[in-house]
């Protein structure tokens, strides 16, 4: 089963089963009738989904966090001058569980 790393990554995805496409109940015309057409399957995206590929997209290629500031924050806690504000950090746990209630 594929990972969430290999989205992220761009990596192919893999099911590890084997996939054919090919179906010989549809490939025999009905009984007394005979059919040149060949039948093919296909797949469009909505533009909700083609925006939703662009954004998945966009987002592969940048960092998943900001590293100066992970170092930036890493120093501060190291020499002793990060400083919580806990009003703050509250006032942010409200608003995501507000956020929350609405899923």
């Amino acid at each position: 089963m594929p990972t969430i790393n290999n989205i992220r990554t761009n990596q192919p995805l893999t099911t590890g089963g084997n996939v054919s496409n090919t179906d010989t109940s549809k490939s025999k015309p009905a009984s007394g009738t005979q059919s040149n057409a060949t039948e093919s399957d296909s797949v469009s995206l909505s533009s909700q989904g083609q925006s939703v590929g662009q954004i998945h997209q966009q987002l592969a290629t940048q960092e998943a966090f900001d590293t100066e500031k992970v170092n930036a924050i890493k120093e501060a806690i190291a020499n002793g001058s990060y400083v919580i504000d806990a009003d703050k950090l509250a006032a942010n746990m409200i608003k995501l569980e507000d956020d929350l209630k609405g899923l």
